[in-house]
């Protein structure tokens, strides 16, 4: 019992509110007078609504500067595919008529994922896997994302091996694809050029291939050596290295977590858009530069009336931002959790869609120039994938002054793409088909419903809220309800019904190595269902119990306890 003096009466008693500040804030007192004895005021004092001891967080490590995650960010979603995809896209399906299905669906489905990636790691403050705290059943999810991530890292890091063979390969006064005077050159290398393979990758005119593409397949790949995939051979000791390396430099950029990758990013997120302004000035100065950005830009919009345009634009939008990766719900949950997530949103797409149609800007000029050169139309130059970038670009190159020093920032610029984005072109084409397709799509699709519709929207948008200070509008409510859901699920499907084997060049895989295609793709999808049905098996109590806690988020327990499940009501899937 403790005492103190006051002026209340004798007679009276009384209830005063009082702050008792401690480490975890002010709380309310309860102060009871009791009895006076001899002008001292006797009072016991209790805690109005004691609050229950709350568990400890642990620590988060948090982005030294704002400006590191950004540029993270921008150094994630702006990868290869903005240099070597969107301009052949563009170019193939009209031209500037692409540009409206692409922004179309960047609006109602890129950026709205993209936000809500951010937001749900910034919030829940964990990686790909347990942010599913919000709804455990669906944590497979976080799963599939991952083995999603661990199969691409296997082709992806090759990207970069050969980026960095060439890069080497560069500092050398004669550029080694510009002659066929080499080891590795047949007798049907030629430098005159008369058409090329359909795809582009193996540029095998009539009249013999050019220096640049046997110096990819036959001096960097030895791909005359192998009759397929099932032929493989031993690792190349060059390649092999180059790989080492790109490993160590991923390690060294990651081993101390943000505050090494942070400042690491300075250089690989802002090196790209020095050599691309670099190329692009030099590349609109090249003879025929003119006609190649013509020919991109060349508006076309009969082609909207093709399924096929449509579909590219919607793979291409999901690609580019890296949405289902579990990368930008690790960065952002590096946050401070005041961060302003919605303009992170906002600016980093942006910049993403304004580089993949800068970047077609310096891919054309390059193509146009080439395409004067040889005397043959620029669809007759014009690839995507590693043909742009290893046999084009390369060859392009080799024709300006002071070569090699192009040559080594082209491909220092592709190096720091492939490392802020993080076998055998058989092993790489396969991969690339298979890994990350269709199963990023159906993760993506998965994590839409989970946070939509299971978690809610408007639980969502209030713990955005909490965050911003600012609630979510309505546009972006039903694009996470709606829009995005429908937009994910059309191509899902169109993806599996439009599906075709892959091959490169003129090879055809085997249908044992399509077969290993489908089950890496659906082993990661698999994960799902895998998780929730062990979810829901060790769960105790009856089945609409063990749902009851599945779908539930962890922080609201208590609630199923008490038999309030929100998720059980109408109003709950019915609300946006």
């Amino acid at each position: 019992m403790s005492k103190s003096k006051c002026s209340v009466g004798p007679m009276s008693s009384v209830v005063a509110p009082a702050k008792e500040p401690n480490a975890m804030g002010p709380r309310e007192v309860e102060l009871v007078l009791v009895k006076e004895q001899n002008g001292v005021q006797l009072t016991n004092s209790t805690l109005i609504n004691p609050p229950q001891t709350p568990v400890e967080a642990p620590e988060r490590e948090t982005w030294s500067k704002k400006i590191d995650f950004l540029l993270s960010v921008i150094g994630f979603a702006v990868d290869l595919a903005n240099v070597w995809r969107f301009p052949y896209l563009c170019y193939k399906n009209g031209g500037g008529a692409f540009l409206v299905p692409y922004l179309l669906f960047m609006v109602i489905a890129g950026m709205p994922l993209f936000y809500m990636e951010l937001a749900l790691g910034q919030f829940n403050r964990e990686g790909a896997a347990g942010v599913w705290k919000i709804c455990p059943v669906l944590k497979g999810v976080g799963f599939t994302v991952i083995l999603i991530s661990f199969y691409v890292g296997f082709f992806y890091n090759v990207i970069i091996a050969w980026a960095l063979h060439y890069f080497f390969s560069s500092f050398t006064m004669d550029l080694p694809w510009i002659h066929c005077n080499n080891t590795w050159n047949s007798p049907n290398c030629s430098d005159a050029r008369v058409s090329n393979s359909s795809d582009g990758l193996g540029l095998n005119g009539t009249f013999g291939t050019t220096p640049a593409a046997e110096y990819f397949e036959r001096g960097v790949l030895h791909l005359h050596e192998s009759h397929g995939i099932d032929d493989l051979g031993p690792p190349r000791w060059q390649l092999t290295a180059c790989l080492v390396l790109v490993i160590v430099l991923l390690y060294f950029s990651l081993w101390k977590g943000v505050k090494t990758s942070g400042k690491v990013v300075w250089i690989t997120a802002t090196m790209p858009y020095v050599v691309l302004t670099a190329l692009l000035l030099r590349g609109v100065t090249l003879p025929g530069a003119m006609d190649g950005i013509k020919a991109y830009l060349s508006v076309d919009f009969y082609r909207l009336c093709e399924a096929s345009v449509w579909i590219d634009a919607a793979t291409q939008v999901c690609f580019s931002l890296g949405i289902g990766f579990g990368v930008l719900i690790a960065f952002s949950s590096y946050n401070k959790f005041t961060n302003n997530c919605y303009r992170d949103a906002i600016i980093t797409t942006s910049i993403n869609s304004l580089t993949s149609f800068s970047s077609g800007f310096v891919v054309f000029s390059f193509l146009g120039y080439m395409a004067q050169k040889h005397n043959v139309p620029i669809g007759d130059v014009a690839t995507d994938g590693p043909g742009l970038i290893f046999i084009i670009y390369p060859e392009a190159i080799a024709t300006l002054p002071l070569s090699s020093a192009w040559a080594a920032v082209f491909f220092l610029m592709l190096l720091t793409l492939g490392i802020d984005s993080a076998g055998g072109i058989y092993v790489f084409t396969l991969l690339d088909h298979f890994a990350a397709g269709t199963s990023i799509l159906f993760g993506v699709l998965i994590e839409a419903i989970g946070v939509a519709w299971f978690y809610g929207v408007q639980q969502f948008s209030d713990d955005i809220k909490q965050m911003t200070g600012q609630r979510p509008n309505l546009y972006w409510r039903l694009c996470w309800k709606l829009v995005s859901p429908c937009f994910l699920l059309y191509v899902v499907v169109v993806s599996i019904v439009t599906f075709r084997p892959p091959h490169y060049g003129d090879y055809i895989f085997p249908d044992w190595a399509n077969a290993l295609g489908w089950i890496i793709a659906t082993s990661s999808m698999a994960m799902v269902p895998i998780y929730a049905t062990y979810k829901l098996c060790s769960l105790p109590g009856s089945f609409r119990e063990k749902l009851a806690y599945a779908i539930t988020p962890e922080k609201d327990r208590q609630l199923v306890d008490r038999g309030e499940v929100r998720q059980f009501t109408l109003r709950h899937w019915l609300s946006v």
